[in-house]
């Protein structure tokens, strides 16, 4: 087939939405290991890995070349311990059970950048708002296990506003309230599924749920609980008085390993601050930055956080202008893609541009309902947040996905772009008429495009290799549907359902 445009239009259009796009990826009962090919890490901290792969188990697991001080465990797939001398280690990964094997590789980078992919994990506020509990992020992370989410890469377990009690103890930092009751107990069932763990906080003497911040304006740091708009008022501004360096020391003792930490507008001091308290914890702590980072200190964030927040808050609508009028102020992903576009320079290795959360599966901030995308459009959505390299963090109850939900965070093709070792954010090619295209570069030098429709009408989507900056003859593979269509000499072109997208990868023919 050379230069023949492929048309998706004739039965996949005719098909109902419930049953057109349930895209099952190739499962294999053979092993594969689905893991991020590169993995950074500080010298002396805490190391955990978790080798992804899925296939029937059980399982075993070699790692060959591992830095001195870290072990694995061959039933797990989990590698532990501490690497002291600074360096990039070559590791060969190999996943066995009785019907096959498979090898992969790891790149290990000691030294001053972590998380050298874009963290993918679950976040509490979408579901469960203020009112998470213990329960809750338990139940989360037993589901990421058991539902094997964790075999695809899907890692952090992040606790939201809503955990918050007082402050004291040993370094009068912020304790739980009584949702929490051991949250050193919490941290370790995580870390024992081979999970990481998060947790919230705000360098303002309130945050934004009510709860006790970050500053205060007395030396002790007390505070007095405000509600409702007095609250806003009041309490939404940073005290005389910070105590960044006592929580971090907290967090880390109980074994946190990624922080929210959210305010507006960010500001360099405060979060200069934070990330020196991080980096003097003894662990390694992504540092997330929420919400609407300003713009013009976008280098600046890059080099203090691991991401930072590009826009308002998503809710689950194709168009803000979608929403009930309650919700006007936050955007959909129209709305996201419009703002996010221009940060597309500063995103790359332990630095993105975070997109915000994802709204699929059950969502509803305190009463989960599912969500309000259209199939189509949750294609769109993954595959714009996979495009963009942006932190994937689910914003559902675990415990309650179905089959939809399960099957579109779990395409290992798909969520390879995301955590491709570049993390490069795709930039959008011109187009008139209401087709979209991003392009992707990857490191084994083909390149991930994304032939949207933000109509509301099927629509013919055309790309053409001039316009990728490639030529000859091009293997056209689509992601989605993990098949190849065919071999290209010019372009190519699709017909995309309405707020549709057909993800593909373009390669030189005959790699």
């Amino acid at each position: 087939m050379t230069n023949r445009p492929k048309i998706y239009t004739p039965d996949e259009l005719k098909l109902p939405p419930d049953e057109r796009y349930i895209l099952k990826p190739n499962e294999s009962p053979k092993p594969r290991i689905n893991s991020a090919k590169v993995f950074g890490v500080r010298p002396g901290n805490p190391f955990l890995f978790t080798i992804a792969s899925t296939g029937t188990r059980p399982m075993t697991f070699e790692a060959k070349g591992l830095p001195e001080g870290l072990t694995l465990d061959s039933q797990t797939g989990r590698i532990t311990g501490k690497v002291e001398k600074p360096g990039t280690y070559i590791v060969t990964l190999k996943a066995s059970n009785a019907l096959g094997k498979a090898a992969g590789t790891l790149k290990i980078i000691v030294g001053e950048i972590i998380s050298l992919t874009p963290p993918m994990g679950w976040n509490s506020w979408n579901c469960w708002s203020g009112n998470v509990s213990e329960k809750n992020v338990r139940d989360s992370a037993k589901a990421m296990f058991d539902t094997g989410l964790i075999n695809y890469g899907w890692t952090h377990i992040n606790i939201d506003d809503g955990w918050q009690g007082r402050r004291g103890g040993q370094f009068n930092a912020i304790q739980p309230n009584e949702k929490f009751p051991d949250m050193k107990g919490l941290c370790d069932y995580v870390h024992s599924l081979g999970l990481k763990i998060g947790i919230y906080s705000t360098p303002w003497v309130t945050s934004y749920a009510g709860n006790i911040g970050g500053s205060s304006d007395n030396e002790n740091g007390a505070w007095v609980k405000i509600t409702g708009y007095e609250n806003y008022v009041k309490n939404h501004r940073h005290g005389k008085y910070k105590f960044d360096i006592n929580d971090a020391k907290r967090w880390a003792q109980w074994g946190f390993d990624y922080l929210k930490y959210d305010w507006k507008p960010n500001d360099e001091q405060n979060t200069r601050r934070m990330a020196d308290a991080l980096r003097a914890s003894g662990r390694d702590v992504v540092f997330s930055l929420s919400n609407t980072a300003p713009f013009q200190k976008a280098a600046l964030w890059a080099r203090l956080a691991n991401s930072w927040r590009t826009t308002n808050d998503i809710r689950d609508a194709w168009s803000r202008t979608q929403l009930p009028k309650d919700e006007s102020w936050s955007l959909g992903i129209l709305d996201i893609w419009k703002l996010h576009s221009k940060w597309v320079s500063f995103n790359g290795p332990g630095h993105y541009n975070d997109a915000d959360m994802l709204v699929v599966g059950n969502i509803g901030w305190g009463n989960p309902r599912p969500t309000r995308l259209t199939p189509d459009e949750q294609y769109s959505h993954i595959t714009l947040w996979c495009l963009w390299s942006s932190p994937l963090l689910l914003g559902c109850p675990l415990d309650q996905l179905d089959e939809f939900t399960l099957n579109l965070l779990t395409n290992n093709e798909v969520l390879a772009i995301n955590q491709d070792p570049l993390c490069e954010q795709a930039k959008e090619i011109p187009l008139t008429g209401k087709g979209k295209i991003l392009v992707k570069n990857l490191e084994d030098g083909s390149k991930a495009v994304g032939l949207f429709n933000i109509g509301s009408e099927p629509n013919a989507v055309k790309v053409t290799w001039g316009q990728l900056g490639v030529s000859g003859k091009q293997n056209v593979r689509d992601l989605w549907r993990q098949k190849d269509i065919g071999i290209y000499t010019a372009q190519f072109e699709a017909m995309v359902r309405p707020h549709g997208v057909i993800l593909i990868n373009i390669s030189p023919a005959g790699q």
